[in-house]
Order: structure tokens, then sequence, then C-alpha cells
């Protein structure tokens, strides 16, 4: 039973870990999916400009990873 408390210890202990993980990985497939805005022959508006750099500053929220405020996408 020391061990199973153990195993069940070491899966709560890592729950943060697995949702910063979890959270990146949204994060990134949002900012893929707007990359070819970012392309040398496109005029990226200020409004998207501020949501990408927004999406790669998530990590740096306060609440990271358990309480995530996402940016509105410009429209």
């Amino acid at each position: 039973e020391t061990a199973r408390d153990a195993e069940e210890q070491a899966w709560a202990n890592g729950a943060d870990t697995r949702a910063a993980v979890s959270v990146r990985a949204e994060r990134d497939s949002k900012l893929r999916a707007t990359d070819w805005m970012a392309n040398s022959d496109v005029t990226m508006s200020d409004a998207w400009r501020t949501y990408r750099a927004a999406l790669r500053d998530i990590p740096a929220q306060a609440g990271f990873p358990n309480s995530i405020t996402w940016p509105s996408e410009p429209s």
C-alpha cells in the first residue's frame, strides 16, 4: 500500500507539468494556424501581432498552467 500511495502522490505532483504540456500544445496549435501571416510577403495587422504575442506570453501568466486567460482572435 505504501508503494501505491507513492505512485498516487507522484501522479498528483505531476499534474501541473501535464497541464503545462497541454496548454503549450494548444497555444502552439493556435500559433501554427497563424504562422502564414508572418511570411515576408504578408502584411500582418497590429491586432494579429498583439494576438500572437499574447499567445507566446501565456506561460508567463500568473495562473499558468491552471488558470489561463486566452487572447481573443482578431476578426
